[in-house]
């Protein structure tokens, strides 16, 4: 198993398979690297170098009692490109990976990053507050806060349901995803996933967004209902020099899997463009 030990002494997990211009992916909550299957075989496949890392806490990484804030993710990712040597790369986060992605890129990405994509992306801020009202109520992920608090097992399980849009009339159910996700999430460690919602949910991106100015490309399903399209997406790009959106008419929040063929074939459009 391929890790790296970052200067606080936490390994991190990665995979990176191929040649070519290197696409580092960053997952999402509670999950790990194994979430970009279907992306990591797709574009390997076209000639590319392949990452994906399993953050902190998550997947086969060190199960840290600390360090599960957006600044130390993404100090993690930047050891880690330094010890790969990664150039013109192109990083793509999932949800959490989103907002890890932008903070990468802005904190540490001068003359590394040709380019980044955000899915389904956190971004910009998602707790409602006086500043933005829209955003949503602490309440709720207070109630995310306790089912992976005290009923992780289950809380995980159900989590599926919105995470891929099942509860909507007409889809078509995959035990296999649903599976998988549950395995990826059980793999990481409850204290590094209960920290983590505030990380996803209380961080301010906006300022990373503005300080960014190679190309990003913003991708959202209109019917996310776990990063809600509207407050997301829709604003991140706006607040971008650079940027570009692209938005799916019913597509959920784990479009990546559930549309893997779409979601590929637009992120190898904007790859070489």
């Amino acid at each position: 198993m391929s890790k790296i030990k970052v200067k606080d002494g936490t390994k991190i997990y990665y995979k990176d398979w191929g040649t070519g211009q290197p696409l580092v992916f960053h997952h999402g909550w509670p999950l790990c690297g194994d979430d970009w299957d279907g992306q990591m075989m797709f574009f390997l496949e076209h000639g590319f170098r392949v990452i994906a890392h399993d953050r902190r806490g998550h997947g086969r990484s060190s199960q840290t009692a600390n360090g599960h804030d957006m600044d130390t993710y993404a100090a993690d990712v930047a050891e880690l490109t330094q010890a790969l040597d990664l150039k013109d790369a192109i990083h793509i986060g999932h949800s959490t990976g989103g907002g890890e992605v932008i903070r990468y890129v802005s904190k540490y990405g001068q003359g590394r990053v040709a380019k980044a994509v955000l899915i389904s992306a956190v971004t910009p801020l998602m707790l409602q507050s006086e500043n933005n009202p829209d955003g949503v109520p602490l309440s709720i992920f207070d109630e995310i806060r306790k089912g992976t608090a005290t009923q992780r097992p289950q809380y995980f399980q159900d989590f599926t349901i919105p995470f891929y849009g099942y509860n909507r009339d007409g889809v078509k159910i995959s035990q296999g995803v649903r599976d998988n996700w549950w395995r990826q999430g059980m793999m990481g460690a409850i204290k590094a996933h209960y920290d983590c919602i505030k990380a996803f949910s209380e961080t301010d991106f906006t300022e990373d967004l503005k300080s960014v100015d190679i190309p990003v490309l913003v991708m959202h399903g209109e019917d996310d209902q776990i990063v809600p399209y509207p407050i997301s997406g829709l604003k991140a790009v706006k607040l971008l020099k650079n940027g570009k959106l692209i938005s799916y008419p019913g597509f959920p929040h784990g479009m990546p899997t559930t549309e893997a063929e779409t979601i590929n074939k637009d992120l190898l459009a904007f790859i070489q463009s």
